[in-house]
């Protein structure tokens, strides 16, 4: 049975049938997923229950794998290999944080619209996140689709944003929702790189706002200018027509475009479990040469 692709809404998103994510992917197959990636930008695969190494080795056929290790999470931490990123709310014997626990805290900056690793010099190209246990309520992931909203905006601002660049970074996301707990060296670590606001899909040449909570400035303006600009195309982008909401049911897995989306998780009860593991596809290059930002 060849791979069907069924459209979520007008903009984003397709649920994907006639495929079995335990069988190893031919190159066609590969190709067919990348295809539809850029024209859905999201796809959701149903009744996947995957072990983390089928999980890897799907990844694996689409690009080569981003290291994504959490620098919040110490050695008794970590449930999974370093190349997943543990995205759970469980520590490492597999319970939930506690109200006040640091992770947690610093974890609820994921509720903010935002792209994976935008805050790395050289950006993520896919995520894929499968679900292996899921709390009786919320939790969903939303995703809006950048390209459409950029295709969305009138001339004079496309021209405005064009050209511009901002700097990201993951201290920029979490201070926003007030925390600050980061020792000298989790700053070091998270010092801001550069990203374009617009970019450009090299496969088909669509553009889209490279959009996220990481991004707390533009190269060259005024902060507070700087920041309403981002404000007002983050609202203008997560409006309802340009977004797909996912409601998890266990062993999904679904993929996403980080170079023409952004994602938030929405809340869920603390107190119950949400095992969600993600592996994340490397991109091939800055958006912008980070020597101009020393």
């Amino acid at each position: 049975m060849p791979m069907q692709f069924r459209a979520l809404t007008t903009h984003i998103g397709a649920e994907v049938e006639g495929i079995d994510l335990h069988e190893p992917l031919s190159s066609a197959q590969a190709e067919e997923i990348h295809a539809a990636m850029d024209r859905y930008a999201v796809l959701v695969f149903h009744d996947q229950p995957l072990t983390n190494e089928q999980h890897l080795a799907f990844t694996s056929v689409l690009g080569p794998l981003e290291n994504t290790a959490n620098i919040l999470r110490t050695a008794a931490d970590f449930r999974l290999p370093p190349v997943f990123a543990d995205v759970s709310n469980l520590d490492g014997r597999n319970q939930p944080y506690g109200a006040e626990d640091r992770r947690r805290l610093f974890a609820i900056g994921n509720r903010l619209w935002h792209s994976d690793s935008s805050f790395k010099a050289i950006p993520a190209k896919y995520s894929l996140l499968r679900a292996v246990r899921i709390p009786s309520k919320g939790g969903n992931t939303e995703f809006a689709h950048m390209g459409a909203a950029y295709e969305a905006l009138d001339d004079e601002t496309k021209a405005l944003i064009e050209d511009l660049v901002c700097e990201h970074s993951q201290l920029f996301s979490r201070e926003s929702v007030g925390f600050t707990d980061f020792t000298p060296e989790e700053r070091e670590c998270l010092k801001p790189v550069r990203q374009r606001l617009v970019r450009t899909l090299p496969r088909t040449g669509r553009k889209s706002i490279y959009l996220s909570s990481h991004a707390g400035t533009i190269a060259g303006w005024p902060l507070p200018e700087a920041r309403l600009l981002l404000r007002d195309l983050t609202e203008h982008a997560t409006q309802r027509e340009f977004v797909y909401s996912h409601p998890w049911r266990i062993d999904d897995l679904v993929m996403w475009d980080n170079r023409q989306t952004m994602h938030r998780g929405r809340p869920f009860p603390a107190k119950e479990a949400r095992d969600v593991r993600r592996t994340t596809i490397g991109g091939d290059a800055p958006t912008v040469e980070q020597a101009i930002a020393a």
